[in-house]
């Protein structure tokens, strides 16, 4: 997997985002984590996981690019709207999915 360069991290989790990272690269289970990846087809804009999916056999990790990590489901949804303002403020779209892949490509 890959992580964005600009990953979005929920309040809890700011200090911890070196060990949190650390640990879903080891495949550590970390039930409560939640993940928001860049989806693998094109008409979605962000997914939600819970990182408890990413540690099944045979679950595409390779090439799939993580946007942002939570501590439980709801402050991942309140990430995703903070993305969803920033692009919004930014570009005068919804268009995460290529908001977040120009600003990859930059850095």
């Amino acid at each position: 997997m890959k992580y964005y360069s600009n990953l979005y991290v929920s309040e809890g989790l700011e200090k911890k985002k070196d060990k949190v990272i650390a640990r879903l690269e080891r495949r550590k289970i970390q039930p409560d984590l939640h993940v928001i990846l860049l989806p693998e087809c094109d008409h979605n804009q962000l997914e939600i996981v819970n990182a408890m999916y990413l540690l099944q056999p045979g679950y595409p990790r390779e090439g799939r690019m993580v946007v942002g990590i939570a501590k439980g489901f709801e402050e991942a949804v309140e990430l995703v709207e903070e993305i969803s303002r920033e692009v919004y403020d930014a570009t005068g779209d919804l268009e995460l999915r290529d908001y977040i892949q120009a600003k990859e490509q930059e850095d």
